[in-house]
């Protein structure tokens, strides 16, 4: 264990003269204007809590001094200090934010706010199932760094854990467990997240002598000497490497550490091992700045100490699978103890603790999240920056932006913590708990106040949400203007649910559209449904037809499927000559024949993709007519040796085709120059216009030959011709 020095006077009181007597003994670091704004802080936490106690007996006060003084030790800044001593203020309604903004200013209000929200919020207690408890305990850590728009509220979090770990021998057997199980679980892999090594250390040490104690007092038995003396050693070993390294010109950076109970006691337990086989009880790395002097170092160590067979590791040569580059090794040190030596250079070294390989990643298991580990990495950096007394950005200073999460953590009434996409609703929590839940909603309460459902939540609120027993979504929900939904899962949940209540009415509005298109296109083979299904994911036959009738899919897109599908399928068939050959040639491919001139049938005007058919001519080659056209029906037995199988390419070139079609309409003036816009607008070119009127019935009939390119472009044109007024009828002609 760590001794820990304090500056508070012996006792258990907390007045105005001990906080003088605390501010007396601050750190030469903080000038007159830093003592000024903490003696404010002081008097308004004596204003405040100058009666209460915490569940240890130790006065609030104290307590907050006792955080204020570990949070001097990790060198934090004035506000940060002052924001540990008005801990719980806002509690009592003689203290009001207002007054904090105007007494200490923004940040430090801002800070105290926060940690207010915290407050009560990180309790494992709740009812979770084992398997889920690690996953809850990751949410906890979320929520904290989710709630705290500043990361300094995190280290005076962490701090305020610290210290009650510290005073936890004066509490209940029952509640130092849990605590200390709170501690494992939550704050110490904070801690390590962020870099602060020496608190993650004590805090794990703690937990592991209040819930492990014998085993906490086995190994402490073993080690050898004090945990000072351990420290002492490692200093001299890095003295003395620091020497031989200048020797050979190896410009290294040295750092090193006795390793910590808790973490002896968890490798003994991964690898099944005794405390004799753990070679790197104490510890050095050595940071170099490229990798010819990390192999230089290597010869420097191994020529001070004989290293112990087996325990040496390459992971430059043969990196991890994360990517992770050091060199390992263990050596017989001075005073024969043993001592591990891990040598990299700083990029591998930044790349450890910073990248893909960080430490705390596969210590804790964590699951690979982008945006979590950029807020992570940011944190760390600002702290290195601050320790390293570099200038940047400070957290309240225009780095929001880096800060800024992307996710949010809130929590039922029962504790439980819920992630969600930051602008979340109440009703996309309702939709995260149960899609039940979600269809149910009726209203919401936020902290116990009835909020409307497209307010966005914030991190740590607490939700519990009002349903109607035969409660349905409302389309309202899905109007991106309203604000309703903001998750895209939440949102197809309530989209799948208007589908299925109007499948059967979407499934007859697509079976008429469908029947409709084709007969306008005068398309007479089936469309190949079960190709349309599989083409589009979709399960089954009957939900072309639905896609067709929520307007998800185009008639034409399938009323000419059949028809192309199996112009691939043919294509695909053909020798592979043959297939570059029609290339070459044009739209159309006759089966067996790759050089043969082919025409299009005046008669029916085909279209890729109608079903067609050869007629091989008299020295004109092959015609291309409709599989339906009345001339081909018409041949007689005698020639039908002269029909040859054909088929479109799949690579159609540029180009028209030509093509009747028939409108009906009430005869009215203008209804022709109409007509003739859309036709420009569609770039389409008019070969021939046949028009009659009929005076008796006010009807005009008008027979158009043009040329498209495709069906699709014909389909297109006649529905928007059939959108003019008066017209009754438009029909492809054959």
């Amino acid at each position: 264990m760590v001794t820990t020095r304090s500056r508070l006077p012996e006792g258990d009181g907390a007045d105005t003269a001990v906080v003088a007597r605390w501010l007396e003994m601050l750190p030469a670091e903080f000038d007159a204007k830093d003592r000024q704004m903490l003696r404010k802080a002081g008097d308004l936490a004596l204003k405040a809590n100058h009666d209460k106690r915490i569940l240890s007996g130790e006065t609030q006060l104290r307590h907050a001094l006792s955080i204020a003084e570990i949070l001097i030790d990790l060198r934090m800044d004035r506000e940060t200090v002052a924001a540990a001593l008005l801990l719980d203020v806002l509690k009592d309604s003689t203290v009001t934010l207002e007054i904090l903004q105007r007494e200490l200013g923004e940040s430090t209000a801002h800070m105290v706010d926060d940690l207010t929200r915290i407050d009560l919020l990180t309790d494992l207690s709740v009812d979770v199932s084992a398997d889920d408890e690690a996953q809850h305990a990751e949410n906890l850590r979320r929520l904290l760094l989710g709630i705290a728009e500043d990361i300094r509220v995190v280290l005076v979090v962490v701090a305020e854990q610290l210290h009650l770990m510290r005073s936890a021998r004066r509490l209940s057997p029952e509640l130092r467990r849990r605590l200390a199980h709170e501690t494992k679980e939550i704050y110490a892999p904070l801690a390590n997240r962020l870099g602060i090594w020496q608190v993650k250390w004590e805090l794990e040490d703690l937990a592991l002598r209040f819930l492990h104690p014998e085993e906490y007092k086995r190994i402490a038995s073993q080690l050898d000497g004090r945990r000072a003396d351990r420290e002492q050693f490692i200093k001299e070993v890095i003295e003395l490497l620091r020497e031989n390294f200048q020797a050979v010109g190896v410009n290294a950076e040295i750092s090193g550490r006795p390793k910590h109970i808790y973490s002896i006691w968890r490798k003994m337990q991964r690898k099944a091992v005794d405390i004799q086989q753990i070679f790197d009880l104490r510890a050095v790395r050595v940071l170099v700045d490229d990798i010819a002097q990390c192999y230089a170092a290597l010869g420097v160590v191994h020529g001070l100490w004989k290293h112990i067979p087996g325990e040496f590791d390459d992971y430059i040569a043969t990196p991890k699978a994360n990517l992770y580059r050091s060199i390992h090794t263990a050596v017989i040190g001075p005073e024969d103890k043993t001592l591990e030596v891990q040598i990299r250079t700083r990029e591998m070294h930044f790349h450890s603790e910073l990248g893909v390989a960080a430490h705390w990643r596969y210590k804790e298991n964590a699951k690979q999240d982008s945006d979590f580990e950029r807020r992570i990495v940011w944190m760390r950096q600002w702290l290195e920056r601050k320790d390293e007394g570099a200038d940047g950005a400070a957290p309240g200073d225009g780095a929001e932006s880096e800060l800024e999460a992307t996710r949010i953590y809130v929590l039922t009434p029962m504790g439980k913590v819920v992630e969600l996409p930051k602008g979340s609703t109440s009703l996309d929590f309702a939709y995260a708990i149960h899609t039940d839940v979600g269809h149910q909603c009726r209203g919401a309460r936020v902290d116990g106040h009835i909020v409307q459902l497209n307010r966005p939540l914030r991190s740590g609120e607490t939700v519990e949400i009002l349903t109607a027993k035969n409660g349905t979504p409302s389309r309202d929900w899905i109007n991106p203007h309203l604000g309703y939904l903001h998750s895209s899962k939440a949102r197809n949940r309530v989209k799948q649910w208007f589908k299925q209540l109007d499948y059967d009415h979407h499934v007859e509005l697509g079976r008429a559209a469908l029947e409709r298109e084709m007969t306008r296109l005068s398309i007479s083979e089936k469309p190949d449904l079960e190709a349309a299904a599989t083409k589009h994911n979709l399960m089954h036959t009957e939900d072309v037809y639905a896609a067709i009738g929520r307007g998800d899919l185009s008639p034409i897109q399938v009323a000419g499927l059949g028809s192309r599908a199996k112009n691939e399928s043919r294509e695909k068939e053909m020798p592979e000559i043959h297939r570059n050959q029609a290339v070459v040639k044009g739209e159309v491919v006759v089966a067996g024949v790759g050089d043969l001139m082919t025409t299009i049938g005046r008669c029916c005007k085909p279209v890729p993709y109608d079903p067609i058919i050869g007629y091989v001519t008299r020295g004109r080659g092959v015609t291309i007519h409709r599989s339906d056209c009345p001339n081909i029906r018409a041949i007689k037995k005698s020639e039908s040796d002269r029909l040859v199988t054909v088929h479109w390419s799949t690579e159609q070139r540029e180009t028209s085709y030509a093509v009747d079609f028939l409108v009906i309409a009430s005869d009215r003036k203008g209804l022709l120059r109409d007509i003739s816009a859309i036709l420009t607008n569609e770039d389409i070119d008019v070969i021939g216009v046949n028009t009659s009127s009929d005076r008796k019935t006010d009807s005009a009939r008008m027979r158009f030959t043009v040329e498209v390119r495709d069906m699709e472009q014909l389909s297109r044109l006649l529905s928007k011709i059939e959108q003019l007024q008066d017209v009754n009828l438009v029909k492809r002609q054959i």
